[in-house]
């Protein structure tokens, strides 16, 4: 049986072909399905998802697990992860359990709900 219809779990990390063996993973809220981020994830990663029921991601930038929020109490549980079909990509399906999800603050001080809020306008940008 070939990849895209098996049930067997068996993602590529080679994939992007990076020495930290990665997979792109979309952060999408349950309830507004808004793309909140794209990060990546590795075996380390994911399993620590699965363990903890929370969005721990792989930080390529600091080369280590990154667990959502674990600092700031904001963190997001992980109510499922969905695969595509050439098992190279990932979607968690998350809620927030606390505030916002990006590192960067609104207008009013407080942290973004996603990363995402900006629009390209010709060759500048805007807020949305």
């Amino acid at each position: 049986m070939n990849i895209e219809e098996t049930t067997a779990l068996q993602l590529d990390f080679t994939k992007l072909n990076t020495a930290q063996g990665v997979i792109p993973v979309a952060v999408q809220d349950s309830t507004t399905h808004e793309v909140i981020l794209i990060a990546y994830t590795n075996e380390q990663a994911l399993r620590a998802t699965q363990r903890t029921g929370e969005l721990v991601l792989w930080s390529t930038s600091r080369n280590e697990l990154w667990h959502k929020g674990a600092g700031s109490g904001n963190t997001f549980a992980v109510l499922e992860i969905r695969v595509n079909c050439e098992q190279n990509s990932l979607v968690y399906l998350v809620r927030p359990n606390g505030g916002g999800m990006c590192h960067t603050k609104g207008d009013d001080g407080q942290p973004r709900r996603g990363c995402y809020y900006r629009r390209v306008e010709g060759d500048g940008l805007a807020f949305v």
